[in-house]
């Protein structure tokens, strides 16, 4: 009889061949009013809705027809912090440029402002029908101490199940569910470090401060959120070492969403610095898919 393992694997390399696309699959298109469009034959939908700066919008899973983003959407930037300092509310609040390049890949600028020592940029592509990359760069015009963007994503109701890739116990890494015992908001650091850069006082500073509930470490920067219903999921990941925490709500708190804490590091003045994130939605994703997925992305 076929091992689990062993149809797991098959299913992987059928999921695989099944996602290959043709390269016009994989473009963006601009629309009206700074928008661009996609559809990939399994995902639809928009970036920068409304022509602001805003990750992926309006987001539908094509063969199920469910949605999978709301509100500010998918991989945005949103809180921008150095060492016990926060610029403004947001990213999607500062002006911005986008350019679509040749290969149908985004790329968005935010120029440097006097509030704002540095540039901030994202380069927007999908790598395959199922997957979104986003690359973030920084390039300092002053020292920023411990600087971090804070990668958002809000999903559709639907997606109740939120769970983080960590250490429930030293050698045995596994996604633990962010239940609503543990607490509402809930951040899952790298390690004492990354800890120390959470609580140096930058989500105390209003807008919008957060108090979060500190789980156990993150065996690697990877998250999912699943609409149990239906088994679509979306998993999110990045680098070990371009992001140094994975946060999220509890399960069913109303904001339905995933954060990565990217970069968490000094970059000094005249210094770029540059981090990786990857979204991948799919049908019945496993946790033991989820994890390969990532070994992929990282090559680990």
């Amino acid at each position: 009889m076929t091992s689990r393992r062993s149809f797991l694997a098959s299913a992987v390399c059928l999921g695989a061949s099944a996602y290959a696309a043709k390269p016009s699959a994989l473009r963006f298109q601009a629309g009206p009013g700074g928008e661009f469009t996609f559809d990939t034959g399994l995902v639809r939908g928009k970036l920068r809705s409304g022509g602001k700066s805003f990750g992926l919008g309006e987001v539908v899973h094509v063969p199920s027809g469910s949605a999978v983003s709301r509100s500010y959407g998918l991989c945005g930037h949103y809180r921008v912090f150095t060492k016990n300092h926060r610029y403004g509310g947001g990213a999607w609040d500062w002006p911005s440029e986008a350019e679509l390049l040749g290969d149908g890949s985004v790329k968005v600028h935010w120029p440097a402002a006097s509030d704002r020592p540095f540039v901030l940029e994202a380069h927007y592509r999908w790598s395959a029908r199922d997957t979104f990359d986003v690359v973030t760069t920084v390039k300092a015009t002053a020292d920023l101490a411990d600087f971090e963007s804070f990668l958002a994503s809000y999903f559709a109701p639907q997606f109740t199940n939120s769970m983080v890739y960590a250490h429930e116990t030293p050698k045995h890494p596994a996604f633990l569910a962010a239940e609503p015992s543990q607490g509402v908001w809930q951040m899952f650091p790298q390690d004492e470090a990354a800890l120390e850069v959470i609580r140096d006082g930058r989500w105390a500073i209003p807008p919008s401060p957060v108090q979060w509930a500190i789980r156990p470490p993150i065996a690697c920067p990877l998250g999912m959120r699943r609409n149990p219903d239906t088994g679509l999921t979306a998993v999110l990941m990045a680098p070990q070492s371009d992001s140094y925490a994975v946060a999220t709500p509890h399960q069913k708190e109303g904001h339905f969403a995933m954060y990565l804490a990217q970069f968490g590091r000094t970059v000094k003045a005249g210094e770029t610095a540059r981090a990786r994130a990857r979204l991948v939605i799919g049908s019945g994703i496993s946790e033991e898919q989820a994890v390969k997925l990532y070994r992929k992305f990282t090559k680990r």
